[in-house]
């Protein structure tokens, strides 16, 4: 049984999703700017043996993989104004938003991107990773960025919808979300595609909301709803939606109900 859902089902949850994405993306922006962040401090001068060989202070070339509507690269454009961004995305009516953000942009899967080896300073991609074989989307970054080129990668460790999980699991045994890869296997997967100074950080971002139903609707209208084999495929009796909703509303607070974000902030130089 694979842990990913098909890249057909992928795709056109998120190009479904295309229109409501900016509006519903909070903690997708709350990562962007966390993950610039995380590449300005790992690639401090101080940091970094041979500045010489990353220098993003001019026109780096940049490649935004998985770049959804755009954002990242609206981030990567303020702090570098003459940066050469390509935007790459599978799903067109994300990538037609991007647009307004990049230089070039691409559909493209960026497990297998028809780009030449050696062509960015700079590959980024944010919560896009947990949707493909990480592997192979980091030998892909290997490939097209040049010696002394910079990584930068946010990704979702397995604690995310821990508490969705936990309300579903005491009425049925299908699985709710996808599988998210643990720290170590991320670090490892980036060793073995060739990376050196990989540095992983890990953060806790909580969402509220006004109950169950709301929260859904949020998964849903950023597209990440496909949740691959293993998940239902017809609707939900109604006792054991109350059931699921009674264990979610166990852990009510003040603010609401809590979805945890488990983010993993990587850095790494080819």
């Amino acid at each position: 049984m694979s842990a990913l859902p098909p890249k057909q089902r992928v795709r056109d949850s998120f190009d479904r999703a295309a229109s409501s994405y900016d509006a519903a993306a909070v903690v997708q922006r709350e990562v962007c700017a966390r993950l610039l962040d995380r590449l300005a401090e790992a690639a401090a001068p101080a940091r970094i043996a041979d500045t010489a060989a990353f220098d993003l202070s001019a026109a780096p070339r940049i490649l935004d993989a998985g770049c959804g509507t755009g954002y990242g690269a609206r981030l990567l454009r303020e702090r570098w104004p003459r940066a050469q961004i390509t935007a790459a995305d599978f799903a067109p009516a994300m990538l037609a938003l991007a647009r307004r953000h990049a230089d070039r942009c691409l559909a493209a899967d960026i497990e297998a991107l028809p780009l030449p080896d050696g062509a960015f300073d700079l590959w980024w991609s944010s919560l896009s990773i947990q949707w493909c074989d990480a592997a192979a989307v980091f030998a892909e970054a290997a490939r097209v960025l040049r010696p002394g080129g910079r990584l930068a990668v946010s990704t979702l460790a397995p604690g995310t919808f821990g508490e969705l999980r936990a309300a579903f699991a005491g009425v049925d045994r299908y699985r709710h979300t996808i599988a998210f890869s643990e720290p170590e296997s991320v670090g490892t997967a980036l060793s073995a595609a060739g990376f050196r100074t990989v540095e992983l950080r890990r953060a806790t971002i909580a969402v509220h909301y006004p109950d169950l139903k709301a929260l859904l609707r949020a998964v849903k209208a950023i597209g990440a709803n496909a949740v691959g084999d293993g998940a239902r495929s017809g609707m939900m009796g109604r006792a054991a939606w109350q059931a699921v909703q009674a264990a979610y509303e166990s852990r009510r607070t003040a603010a609401g109900l809590p979805a945890t974000y488990d983010v993993l902030l990587c850095t790494a130089e080819k």
